[in-house]
């Protein structure tokens, strides 16, 4: 069996005592490759240099959210552009998104994302999606984008919402991404929308080292070999033999990222 993490922050200060270990869990969990994340330009370095180290593992760059207010400038799109085209292991863009949670710099976000949407577009990569408290005007951002500048491809990960909301993103063509979330003896809505999402359009991640999936949600750090409960979780709620679960969402990882497992891209 083969799985696709396809969220991680392994650069987090977290993992650093005992990253060999943990990657040796997750290649025995049969995580085959692994997409990382990233927060914010300035990590594009150090992700990189986990790529070296880990030939399984392919990234992203760009600015979440969160960050916005700090971090972007005006040269923050040719910086991000520029970082996504120096790789060829870059195959996505992101995270971006919007985070309305406590929020006092909407404007900004939708700016930045915006941007970052349409660096995705330019450079033919997907675009990898935080949304927080912001479904409803992240739905009809992309559709005014769709609209005025054409379509983006990409995933809303860590997802979270309702069966409605997630049918707004999947009408847009975009993947859903389930984490450890999903797993949460009251995450109903999560699991209702688990339930409905296509096969050819679903994904699993752990968003590690957040969220730990139950059995191991007990624990402070989560790490990809977990992704395996996050995987087992989404089966048991569409029915399905686990086997069938990790090959329908291995090639979508594939297909969404252009991954080939077991061959990893190299610089």
């Amino acid at each position: 069996m083969q799985l696709i993490d396809t969220h991680v922050h392994l650069n987090f200060e977290a993992f650093q005592p005992d990253l060999e270990a943990i990657a040796q869990r997750w290649r025995e969990a049969g995580v085959v490759n692994l997409v990382h994340s990233c927060v914010e330009p300035g990590e594009f370095l150090e992700i990189q240099k986990l790529a070296d180290r880990f030939p399984e593992l392919s990234f992203a760059v760009g600015l979440h959210p969160l960050d916005v207010e700090d971090k972007w400038r005006a040269d923050s799109p040719q910086q991000i552009s520029t970082l996504a085209q120096s790789d060829r292991r870059v195959v996505a863009i992101g995270e971006t998104g919007l985070d309305f949670f406590k929020a006092a710099n909407r404007e900004q976000q939708v700016q930045a994302f915006e941007a970052q949407l349409a660096i995705a577009q330019s450079l033919n990569l997907p675009v990898i999606i935080h949304c927080r408290d912001a479904a409803e005007p992240m739905a009809e951002l992309l559709r005014r984008f769709w609209q005025h500048q054409g379509e983006v491809k990409g995933v809303m990960h860590c997802w979270g919402g309702t069966p409605e909301e997630t049918q707004w993103f999947l009408d847009l063509g975009f993947y859903i991404s389930f984490s450890g979330t999903v797993t949460f003896k009251k995450a109903v809505q999560i699991q209702a929308s688990a339930q409905m999402v296509p096969g050819d359009r679903l994904l699993v991640e752990t968003d590690c080292p957040f969220l730990a999936p139950v059995p191991r949600r007990g624990e402070k750090r989560n790490e990809p070999s977990y992704v395996q409960y996050v995987a087992h979780q989404v089966a048991d709620l569409r029915k399905l033999p686990l086997e069938q679960l990790a090959e329908q969402t291995t090639a979508n990882a594939r297909r969404l990222f252009g991954l080939t497992v077991g061959q990893p891209l190299c610089t």
